[in-house]
């Protein structure tokens, strides 16, 4: 197994791009725009017979409204209750007996869908796939709205209320954004947000963004071109055409200085998470701060996870990230003392480490430790052609983001440029112990 997995890595980097970042990585891929204005990529990759049909839709929490929170996602579950000409239950049902799986997702800015099947079913994928795009309106009815509206409560309760430190991220949230951002409410929405939504308010949120003009179909993997084109005109082309939304816009959000919050939580250890504002997706400071925190803590011998869980013994477990966004990033770092110890000892330690790499850059040791765990997970990503993170769903992200789908080489580049200096930069800029967010989760008392 590992030397069939060498060996696809090395089909996908070759010897040439594994010694010289100067090597260009690039795939091939066939793009149109049908004329109800959805834009398609096919690529195609016959390493396994397997084929995946992917759709990105430029909605996520971010096109809410407050008061109205939660759409987006609901429509994530409403989107696999039946279509116009596919009853409730036949989607799973027809793609199961095929052979198939499929999933969905919602973020703050996208809300995407893919459907994996044999290459033999290519046609059923995208016969159902096309269908709750274009009719999906005709089977939808207040109860099942209702009925949705219900599951994803109850998600809700099992991954914020329900869940040890669930709410932090919610509080970490409004915490961090402005109330009116698109960022300040969690992706899952608020509870009396879902109660008051109406039937008629979830209808016209499907008509404004589940358009033609605001999503792009990739379908990738082990077929032909010249017959897989047909088959996706045949099937979508009589969806109807709706206007684009357009853009959202992007708000100006700032950290003026040091707000603290300690809240308590059904937990038996306290936990610290120390969150910044920092740069967009893509924009100059997004790839330092990645390899900033595979040097804190990407591994046992990082910075933090090293002293505090090592040598120390003070921490059961610390982490830090990245979470790169289009309107916003935020970097954070979470942290959970062993029992016997305290949030502030932790804190103590990460602002020395945090002081440290701001003064100094990281080792050259430490860089390329960093920089070769980044490219090995991105090349990881690349060997599967469909789910989530796959290359059909990097292609869609690519061209949602940039409007290119190949932008692979491009992405890579962004880290392989980087230098340690550029690592101790973007922590004096972007992470200043100052200006930042300190939520504190406490286990709650006894009676």
């Amino acid at each position: 197994m590992k030397r069939a997995a060498l060996f696809v890595l090395l089909a996908l980097a070759s010897p040439a791009a594994a010694q010289s970042p100067s090597a260009k990585l690039e795939i091939q891929y066939t793009q149109f725009t049908l004329p109800n204005g959805l834009s398609v990529i096919i690529h195609e990759d016959h390493s396994v017979p397997v084929v995946t049909v992917n759709t990105w839709f430029r909605v996520g929490s971010a096109r809410e409204k407050p008061g109205r929170t939660g759409f987006a996602h609901l429509f994530e579950h409403l989107m696999f209750m039946g279509s116009g000409h596919v009853k409730y239950g036949e989607f799973d049902q027809w793609l199961e007996a095929a052979g198939g799986d499929n999933n969905a997702s919602t973020g703050n800015d996208r809300t995407n869908y893919y459907i994996n099947v044999p290459s033999t079913s290519l046609e059923l994928a995208l016969y159902l796939e096309s269908d709750r795009i274009g009719y999906l309106l005709d089977a939808m009815t207040p109860k099942t709205v209702d009925a949705q509206r219900d599951v994803v409560k109850n998600e809700r309760r099992q991954s914020v209320e329900n869940q040890p430190y669930g709410t932090a991220d919610v509080v970490l949230g409004e915490m961090l954004f402005p109330e009116g951002h698109p960022y300040h409410w969690p992706t899952i929405g608020y509870m009396p947000d879902l109660t008051a939504a109406s039937y008629e308010d979830v209808v016209a949120f499907f008509k404004m963004y589940y358009t033609t003009t605001n999503a792009s179909l990739v379908v990738a993997g082990d077929l032909d071109t010249a017959k897989a084109r047909p088959l996706i005109e045949k099937w979508f082309s009589d969806v109807k055409m709706s206007p684009s939304p357009g853009p959202v816009p992007i708000p100006v959000a700032t950290l003026t200085g040091v707000q603290k919050k300690t809240i308590t939580d059904r937990v038996q250890l306290p936990r610290l998470f120390l969150a910044w504002i920092t740069p967009r997706l893509y924009q100059p400071g997004d790839a330092a701060l990645d390899l900033a925190a595979s040097v804190l803590t990407g591994g046992k011998n990082s910075r933090l996870y090293k002293r505090l869980v090592y040598d120390m013994q003070i921490a059961q477990d610390v982490s830090a990230f990245q979470a790169s966004s289009e309107l916003a990033s935020t970097f954070q770092i979470q942290m959970t003392p062993r029992p016997g110890h305290t949030v502030a000892e932790l804190q103590k330690v990460v602002d020395e480490e945090l002081r440290t790499l701001a003064q100094e850059p990281p080792t050259a040791r430490e860089f390329e430790r960093a920089l070769n765990g980044y490219e090995s997970s991105f090349y990881n990503r690349m060997e599967r052609v469909g789910g989530f993170g796959g290359k059909a769903d990097q292609i869609n992200g690519y061209f949602s983001q940039t409007g290119d789908p190949d932008w692979f080489n491009e992405d890579l580049g962004r880290y392989r440029s980087l230098s340690p200096s550029d690592i101790r930069a973007a922590v004096a800029t972007f992470l200043p112990l100052d200006r930042r967010v300190e939520l504190t989760v406490e286990p709650e008392k006894k009676p």
